[in-house]
């Protein structure tokens, strides 16, 4: 299944996307107030796949899949990435938080912010916690994912170098994208088959299996789930590979005007145009 976050009209909701459109899940479950708070029981999503659809895809804007997330992000998780960035391979999982407020659905414009140019992509696999765990084995983890989709961590370089932790650079408002859906676990299957491209104006500027991550997806939740419980409607973003535009010579920016795109394979393309931020 295809599970999305939507506004229709004046009214917003969450749904099953499919060949013939929209099924509104929002609205048949009335004690699931959002997509994340029925992620833990997929039953009762599946039970309306085969419903009609409500309305088109065309009728409603995306909204991020899960709309007010716990973000994740893992820092220098791709050999490559590592390497272009000149830095020594981690032996833990680097972690760091985005908020809500940071990230923007497909389709929503990605904001430069007036106080730097050094707006920078970087196209990533988000998974999407279904089942709540702590200390989860690494042989059960994948259980606890509800589905796969695509994360832009932009980043505001010049920021995010302040200091040692990457905070500042990496939550300004709107700078980052999530969607369009999240596709279920069953209909993704082994994600290191996948292929992931990133698109800066319809040039491809990264491209990498996923299975070049340095810590995998069951590593991942296996180790975040020691520090903290894991919640249906976490957002784990999985890091970048190589070829991001501060490695490039000379660096390449995200300006406004630019359209950047988050391909992969069997999930989705996240698309987003890039603006100025207002009075800038």
């Amino acid at each position: 299944m295809k599970l999305i976050s939507f506004r229709h009209g004046a009214n917003s909701g969450y749904g099953i996307l499919g060949d013939k459109g929209i099924i509104d899940a929002g609205r048949k479950l009335r004690d699931h107030a959002d997509l994340a708070s029925v992620l833990a029981t997929p039953e009762k999503l599946t039970a309306l796949a085969g419903d009609p659809p409500d309305f088109a895809l065309a009728d409603v804007e995306l909204l991020p899949p899960i709309t007010r997330p716990r973000i994740i992000c893992i820092g220098l998780n791709y050999k490559s990435h590592i390497a272009e960035m000149g830095r020594d391979t981690p032996g833990y999982p680097i972690l760091f938080t985005r908020y809500p407020e940071s990230v923007v659905a497909s389709g929503q414009a990605l904001v430069r912010p007036r106080l730097s140019e050094k707006f920078d992509y970087e196209g990533e696999l988000a998974f999407v916690i279904g089942k709540p765990g702590r200390h989860v084995d690494h042989a059960t983890a994948l259980d606890h994912v509800a589905g796969y989709s695509c994360f832009n961590d932009g980043s505001i370089r010049d920021y995010q170098f302040h200091t040692s932790q990457f905070v500042a650079g990496k939550n300004f408002e709107r700078s980052g994208g999530f969607g369009p859906w999240i596709v279920t676990s069953d209909e993704v299957g082994d994600v290191g088959s996948l292929k992931l491209f990133t698109r800066l104006n319809g040039k491809v500027m990264q491209e990498a299996r996923l299975d070049d991550l340095l810590f995998g997806v069951a590593d991942l939740i296996a180790y975040i789930s020691q520090v903290f419980t894991l919640l249906p409607g976490d957002v784990i973003a999985t890091g970048t590979t190589g070829g991001v535009g501060a490695a490039q010579k000379p660096p390449l920016w995200m300006r406004p005007g630019d359209r950047i795109e988050v391909e992969i394979e069997r999930i989705g393309t996240l698309s987003n145009p890039v603006i100025a931020e207002e009075g800038a």
